[in-house]
């Protein structure tokens, strides 16, 4: 199966721009996924209901479900996007959870 295009994605942020809203607890809309992607650098996922934190590097994507709140946790120079999609992205949900 092909992964469906991102209807949005958000720029490229870095420890120095990353929205203080992004570090807090926040989701996606009903019917939105997500992928973050770590383009550079690691930092932290952290699944709010759970509390289950899962380290990201250099290379990694995180599936980001609908309404499922979430947060990021800066660990040090960094660089990541989010991509966001009407319909769930074709990746393993479990990618990072090492």
């Amino acid at each position: 199966m092909t992964e469906p295009a991102p209807y949005r994605s958000t720029p490229v942020f870095d420890e120095t721009s990353l929205p203080a809203a992004l570090q807090a607890a926040h989701s996606t809309k009903a019917g939105t996924w997500g992928i973050l992607e770590i383009v550079s650098g690691s930092l932290h996922y952290v699944i709010e209901e759970s509390q289950e934190t899962r380290p990201m590097a250099t290379g990694d994507r995180q599936l980001i479900e609908p309404e499922q709140l979430h947060h990021v946790t800066l660990v040090g120079p960094m660089q990541m996007q989010v991509h966001f999609y009407r319909e769930k992205p074709d990746i393993d949900p479990d990618l990072n959870a090492g």
